[in-house]
């Protein structure tokens, strides 16, 4: 097995990153939200919006892919916080996404940490990110990378499902 690669995302991947993404919100949401909303996500649209986010880009947002053997089993980006209620200068970990068969295997950890590390590197701090409320995994996942829940919290639902966020927080420093 080759090494795993984290690198700047391209055009290229877009199709790749949209598989990646929609096959981690139907693994990591499956129970949480409704079959038939995980089931109508098209991996040809997402792929479509990551194109145009892509190209339309000012720099500010950072997509990563993680790669191993030729493949993409992650991808996740980083940018300034969208949320009102937040210091200048925080950012936002906007998605963070692993194929299922690669969960738990380092590369969740290792794209989490050199998306720290650019966060960090583009003055970002602190970094905040919003999860799914009972998702528990993913709360693991971010409180043993430092993350901890800051109090805010919003209300999501799908087809009619409350699906509540919280949100996380982290301090960073260059160097992270």
């Amino acid at each position: 097995m080759d090494p795993l690669l984290v690198r700047a995302m391209t055009a290229d991947d877009c199709d790749a990153v949209a598989t990646v993404r929609i096959g981690g919100w139907r693994w990591a949401y499956a129970g949480l939200m409704p079959r038939t909303y995980l089931d109508a996500m098209s991996v040809e649209e997402d792929a479509a919006r990551r194109r145009t986010r892509l190209a339309e880009g000012d720099g500010r947002v950072v997509d990563l892919v993680a790669e191993r053997d030729g493949q993409v089993v992650g991808w996740g980006c980083v940018g300034p916080c969208r949320d009102k209620d937040v210091p200048d200068g925080a950012g936002e970990l906007y998605a963070l996404y692993v194929r299922p068969g690669h969960v738990a295997t380092g590369v969740g950890r290792t794209l989490l940490d050199t998306l720290l590390e650019r966060a960090a590197a583009n003055g970002h701090s602190p970094l905040l990110l919003w999860v799914l409320k009972e998702n528990h995994r993913a709360r693991r996942f971010y409180e043993k990378a430092g993350f901890r829940p800051d109090g805010a919290e919003e209300p999501f639902e799908v087809e009619g499902v409350a699906v509540p966020e919280v949100r996380y927080a982290r301090p960073l420093t260059r160097g992270v």
